[in-house]
């Protein structure tokens, strides 16, 4: 999105961490004449331009912009990354494989810029509360938004840290303070915990979206629902550093904290709801809009035409273009498992914008895919506004979702269902109503096309498992969530086996038979049209005038076996980096590396 909330200042860096990358179209901010932190914080301009710097890392090319959105969610049992091969464990593939070495790039690159992002901020969080303005005058209020905006930050980034590796050294204060950097891990459930405290102090810093300008700044529903989201981690399970996966005793603590903070958002519609159409939510973003309801709560900015600053999202991932003088080009390095696909009910309006089945070349027609080379969806080049045909530009300016309302609404019946089943209401609101009305959303409020969900709490959580397998397709959410209810190996084999059913017999009496071998087509004002039912066996016939691609039959053994191919039991955290242990020596490598 061309973003509201993106810097003309360059910082020189205090410690070396506080640069900041520009752009004319954004927050105006004038140059800082030194850079000491004490000048820096003198005024609400300084203040500004610092937490602008701690936004920065958020964006680009080793954040959400591609890494952290399309490289480390995958592969899971709904979607994989990059096909065929693990690039010997030392690229985007052996990310998504499960094989990485320690001396993996991809692995090296986010590590260091999440920690730089936690510099940035750790500096905001020493120095704002120590600016004359932070407990009186005009400028209060300003400075003390800058407070929570930094301690929500250092959050977000500190969690992605530690669902990707676990236990990791949480420098609390700046460099500057000259504090022994050489700090060994923390405890995942310390970490936790210090943020949850961190968040609950930022929600009393920061205003609720209406109260400000839009743009893409942190507001009080953004922080509620982090600490909800990292309130369901810290109750979740996780691979512990003896090797074994685990879960705390007194989870329900925390399953209360998200339950109470999901609980609030939902009382404040006025805030952030539900978008009336599920596909509008990622229009809005293809074409570089803000959606009336605000239902994404947090999100990254993008912006700059830069690695460090934009994003490969419609580029790297999204349907495959090739050579197309419309739309331009891009890679299709994003492919969804066809369970997946068919995890969807045929009403069920979320499937046709999480899945994506075609290609468009150089005629600019859209072309079927075979059922096992399908894309992600959500971020398309084609639906970008206004379009970019240049094939050489990468960079789309599409910001990428962190929260959306439809989490908070699904996390809500989740902990309201551990804590006191299905049906019970908690402030009026049952675990089942919540669940049902982001399924509603997805059915175009067809109640019978919906059902209704289990009773019972194992069938609800079930319920839950499937509802955000289909909500959240493609948005850096599935395998983490398998992570902390401990079913990644579960899903990933049962994805498998399914398949590996589907193949085994192909003739006309298999139980698979409704789903076709062969699908066939027809181009209609150059969109692909399915000219038969996707859920009926073969016709015996082609159907005249149509094109036929393999779908069934297009699954083969060896795509099977790609998917997830390293992925041993608890082999869910990525290593800590070669060059950090070295640097390091109070480092001890994740289990299994």
């Amino acid at each position: 999105m061309k973003r509201i909330f993106r810097p003309t200042f360059l910082a020189a860096a205090i410690a070396g961490s506080l640069g900041v990358s520009s752009c004319k179209d954004y927050l105006e901010v004038n140059p800082t004449a030194v850079d000491t932190p004490e000048t820096i914080f003198s005024n609400v301009s300084g203040a500004t331009s610092a937490i602008i710097g701690a936004y920065d890392p958020l964006s680009g090319d080793a954040g959400y912009g591609n890494r952290l959105s399309s490289y480390y969610p995958f592969d899971s049992d709904e979607m994989q990354s990059s096909q065929g091969g693990d690039d010997a464990g030392s690229g985007r593939r052996g990310i998504a494989r499960y094989t990485s070495v320690t001396t993996n790039a991809e692995v090296l690159n986010p590590w260091n810029q999440l920690y730089q992002g936690i510099e940035r901020a750790n500096l905001c969080i020493k120095y704002v509360p120590e600016m004359t303005q932070y407990n009186s005058g005009t400028d209060m209020i300003a400075v003390r938004r800058i407070h929570g905006e930094a301690l929500t930050l250092r959050a977000q980034y500190y969690f992605e840290l530690v669902r990707n590796w676990g236990d990791v050294p949480e420098p609390r204060t700046p460099s500057v303070t000259g504090q022994d950097f050489n700090l060994p891990r923390t405890d995942r459930d310390v970490i936790f915990d210090h943020l949850l405290d961190d968040l609950a102090l930022a929600q009393t810093l920061v205003p609720w979206r209406s109260e400000v300008a839009s743009d893409e700044r942190i507001t009080k529903g953004a922080v509620k629902a982090l600490r909800a989201r990292i309130a369901m981690y810290r109750g979740g399970y996780s691979l512990r550093q003896n090797g074994q996966v685990s879960r705390p005793s007194n989870y329900k603590d925390f399953y209360t904290i998200a339950r109470n903070e999901c609980s609030e958002l939902m009382a404040n519609r006025g805030q952030h709801t539900l978008n009336a159409s599920y596909e509008e939510t990622f229009r809005s973003i293809n074409e570089l809009r803000v959606e009336a309801a605000h239902e994404i709560m947090f999100q990254v900015g993008m912006g700059g035409a830069s690695a460090a600053s934009d994003s490969k999202l419609g580029y790297y991932n999204g349907p495959r273009i090739t050579a197309s003088p419309k739309y331009g080009q891009s890679s299709g390095a994003v492919t969804v498992l066809p369970t997946y696909f068919y995890a969807f009910d045929s009403l069920d309006t979320r499937r046709d914008v999480t899945i994506a089945p075609y290609t468009i070349g150089s005629t600019d027609n859209q072309a079927l895919t075979t059922l096992i080379s399908m894309y992600d969806g959500k971020f398309r080049r084609d639906w970008r506004l206004p379009l970019v045909p240049a094939v050489s530009v990468q960079s789309l300016n599409y910001n990428w979702p962190l929260i959306r309302f439809a989490d908070v609404l699904l996390m809500f019946a989740e902990a309201q269902n551990d804590l006191a089943g299905p049906t019970v209401a908690y402030n009026g609101i049952t675990a089942t109503q919540a669940l049902m009305e982001v399924r509603l959303r997805g059915f175009k409020a067809n109640a019978k096309a919906a059902g209704t969900p289990p009773t019972d709490q194992a069938g609800f959580f079930n319920a839950i498992v499937n509802e955000r397998f289909v909500e959240f397709g493609g948005e850096g959410i599935r395998k983490y969530d398998l992570i902390r209810w401990n079913l990644l190996g579960t899903k990933l084999a049962e994805a498998k086996a399914t398949m590996r059913a589907w193949i085994a017999d192909q003739t006309a009496s298999s139980p698979y038979a409704k789903i076709p071998l062969v699908m066939y087509y027809t181009v209609v004002n150059g969109q692909a049209k399915y000219s038969r039912s996707l859920y009926r066996p073969t016709p015996a016939t082609k159907p005249a005038g149509t094109t036929n691609v393999n779908w069934r039959s297009s699954i083969t053994e060896a795509r099977i076996a790609d998917i997830a191919s390293g992925y041993t039991t608890n082999r869910q955290l990525l290593p800590i980096p070669a060059s950090a242990i070295t640097t390091n020596p109070n480092l001890v490598q994740n289990p299994g590396y």
